[in-house]
């Protein structure tokens, strides 16, 4: 650098460089302190650090996040790694089950293909099947403490489902589309009842006819099951009620046993019979009239169980229940255990006898009932239904076409009073449907609908006002137990629309398990 060099008009503080006189800085030879660039990014640090404080201690980190979370995750917000892939900065599903999944349970209740079973009973669905979105595709997280997750937005719906709005392209309800009957088991008319509930009490509005047998649950949404000794005594199987006069079997004619056989054999399940009057019996020329009768009548199930022994094969499992095994998947069950309640009772019967024969008999029946009973605790074990169905019963060999029509009359006669309600088939008495399978995919609460409707309002398909106002005219062919009497989607239109109630795909359809039945979802995926 030449400092001696001459000076230019304009120089502002450069000097020279070399021979060449190339101008250049005094600082670039001589750098001046850079205390001042160090504070200046000391500051510029600690505004934002100050900022990202401010953020997460009152803004719920809005600035380095999409959002704060529901209160369901609000103790995850300051843990992404319990949602996200550390990697893939992803919500993955397993991440996901590590909570939702806590009990352990290796079904995955809370698998997508099981949320679909639970709502369906479509066993088809048990296994993953491609195409099956995850947990975050309908639940987006980061909206808010007061986001509802359970609430789906429709526009998330309709990404996969294409029926359109509720209002304008939904389709009529499955159950009524494809006009599935119930299976109910039992022959009720609704106008004939009503009818008689009008004569006997003095209502002022039909729905009170209703409300007498349809009771609500304690939550106002369903209704409780019917029971025969809070709805139907007070009118059926009444003192007078009693069998036709059947003939007494003799060990090889045709006929029923009478009490006192019963008591001197001690059959097993047959301790009703020491407590049985004999006075509820009439006998004369051979001929026997048992009054009254009782609804499950210990001795017309006895009779009707041993006449239908002389019919068809043994039928194993299904021989210890009171009606016919015959039921849906998810009520498989429940038929075990009235199975294993009959083998209780019979364990206690013969808990008292000294005979060698049966002392060795009570141990093959105690060996069968633990059997069973693990096999319930169990819910992961799949119960056999094909040992349920009389249907797979095959007719006895060696019964001719005669005596075959003999005990077909004589199990007429026995259950002529059962059949005035109930269905009777291959001598045994049908089970009766508890409860209708109609909205299988959505969920309806009647507390919320009572207020501004009538049942018959909706429940229209069975033309009861009608009957009821004019009493001459004569039952209605659809007044049918296996008649659902359903409303149709243009009933729920009415009400249900962008104007008036909600209509929204959530308003009536909850994909997910009722977290309050927990207990109960193991059923529904075995």
């Amino acid at each position: 650098m030449n400092p001696e060099g001459p000076k230019r008009q304009g120089d502002r503080g450069k000097g020279w460089f070399g021979r060449s006189g190339l101008q250049v800085a005094k600082a670039y030879v001589n750098p001046p302190p850079r205390k001042r660039m160090l504070w200046a990014g000391i500051l510029v640090a600690a505004v934002l650090v100050g900022l990202l404080a401010a953020d997460f201690g009152f803004r719920e980190a809005q600035w380095v996040s999409n959002g704060p979370l529901s209160s369901a995750h609000a103790r995850l917000e300051n843990d992404c790694s319990s949602c996200h892939d550390p990697l893939s900065r992803q919500v993955t599903v397993e991440n996901c089950t590590r909570c939702h999944e806590r009990h352990g349970d290796e079904l995955g209740v809370y698998s997508f293909s099981s949320h679909y079973l639970y709502r369906t009973e479509d066993f088809q669905r048990v296994a993953v099947q491609d195409g099956e979105v995850s947990c975050f595709s309908c639940h987006p997280e980061h909206n808010g403490r007061q986001a509802l997750r359970t609430v789906v937005e429709d526009r998330l719906c309709i990404t996969c489902h294409d029926e359109g709005s509720f209002i304008a392209g939904h389709p009529e309800f499955e159950v009524l589309r494809d006009a599935i009957p119930d299976r109910p088991g039992i022959a009720f008319p609704h106008v004939r009842h009503v009818r008689e509930l009008l004569a006997e009490n003095e209502f002022l509005e039909l729905e009170q006819t209703c409300l007498t047998c349809h009771n609500p649950e304690d939550d106002g949404m369903g209704f409780r099951a019917i029971e025969f000794d809070r709805h139907c005594d007070s009118c059926h199987l009444t003192r007078g009620v009693a069998t036709a006069r059947m003939a007494i079997t003799d060990g090889e004619s045709v006929g029923v046993e009478d009490l006192a056989t019963i008591r001197a054999q001690g059959r097993p399940g047959t301790e009703w019979s020491q407590f049985l009057s004999p006075a509820e019996f009439r006998e004369a020329g051979g001929r026997l009239i048992k009054t009254p009768l009782y609804h499950e009548d210990p001795w017309v199930l006895y009779n009707l169980r041993r006449l239908r022994g002389e019919l068809y094969e043994d039928g194993g499992i299904a021989e210890l229940l009171v009606v016919s095994p015959e039921a849906p998947p998810a009520q498989v069950r429940e038929v075990y255990r009235e199975a294993v309640t009959t083998l209780e009772r019979y364990v206690l019967g013969l808990r008292g006898r000294p005979e060698p024969a049966i002392r060795q008999e009570l141990e093959k029946v105690e060996e069968l009932l633990d059997t069973l009973r693990r096999r319930l605790e169990d819910p992961h074990t799949t119960l056999d239904e094909s040992g349920l169905l009389l249907a797979l019963q095959q007719p006895k060999e060696g019964v001719s076409a005669e005596r075959r029509q003999e005990i077909e009359s004589l199990v007429e006669e026995l259950t002529q009073a059962c059949a005035v309600c109930h269905q009777v088939d291959r001598a045994t008495i049908t089970r009766v449907q508890r409860s209708q399978k109609t909205y299988l995919r959505a969920d309806f609460d009647h507390r919320s609908h009572i207020l501004e409707t009538n049942c018959l309002d909706c429940h229209a398909q069975i033309p009861i006002a009608e009957a009821v106002a004019d009493l001459s005219l004569p039952l209605p062919p659809e007044d049918r137990s296996s008649v659902q009497n359903l409303p149709g989607i243009e009933t729920c239109r009415t009400c249900h629309t962008p104007d008036l109630a909600a209509d929204s795909c959530t308003t009536c359809h909850a994909f997910h398990p009722d977290l309050s039945r927990r207990s109960e979802l193991l059923h529904y995926v075995d």
